[in-house]
């Protein structure tokens, strides 16, 4: 069984935390930026706009071969589609930031309609300076979500898909979650003995997020 990590919540806002000072070496960012639906007070091209500069701000925070890693699932507003994984790539080059890998996480199964949301939600990772060899690819298709402990949270196997990405391909052993929610992220770090750093502006889900605890398969 792998050793707990450690595991720190703030109450408070994310990008005003984010702003205070770049991370340590061995801290990557892994987070899921809000929806326009929780920042109403933005208006829709508002949110837009403010979303692709708290990518680029989680991109240039982290150190050059560290990573950002951003979880994010489209939304469909007046009939149109927004691509959050476009959003989210336009600030990372704003950054100088490039794209590691792009993977797709299945909402639902192949063949089923879905309204409003998409059967599917990207798993975004970028660096400035970090590469992965051919070698060090890993699956570009995950076929299922795992255990989300509330609607907006992100999923459990996607989580620790990305920690055992963190482990083998970079230095990074504390994870920072500056939008935490109920802190899944941080729950599946934690049980792969990466130290964890939540923000989250709700201070009901802050004090969730520092006691939730996810179980996860043994590893094979």
């Amino acid at each position: 069984m792998d050793q707990a990590g450690t595991r720190v919540v703030h109450q408070g806002d994310g990008v005003e935390w984010l702003r205070r000072a770049p991370l340590p070496p061995d801290h990557a960012i892994v987070t899921s930026l809000p929806d326009h639906s929780e920042l109403p007070r933005l208006g829709f091209a508002g949110w837009k706009s403010w979303f692709t500069d708290v990518s680029e701000l989680a991109c240039r925070q982290v150190a050059d071969d560290a990573v950002a890693i951003f979880y994010q699932t489209d939304v469909k507003h007046d009939g149109r589609w927004v691509d959050k994984a476009y959003l989210a790539s336009r600030g990372a080059e704003a950054a100088g930031s490039e794209c590691l890998w792009h993977k797709v996480v299945c909402r639902a199964p192949p063949g089923i309609t879905t309204f409003g949301r998409p059967s599917y939600t990207h798993l975004l990772c970028f660096s400035r300076t970090l590469r992965l060899a051919p070698g060090q690819s890993s699956p570009d298709v995950l076929p299922r979500l795992g255990e989300m402990p509330w609607a907006r949270a992100m999923g459990a196997e996607a989580c620790e898909a990305v920690c055992q990405f963190l482990l083998a391909h970079t230095a990074c052993r504390t994870v920072v979650d500056p939008f935490c929610g109920l802190g899944t992220m941080l729950a599946v770090a934690n049980r792969r003995g990466l130290d964890a750093i939540g923000v989250e502006l709700s201070p009901k889900r802050a004090a969730q997020a520092r006691q939730l605890e996810i179980r996860l398969p043994p590893r094979s």
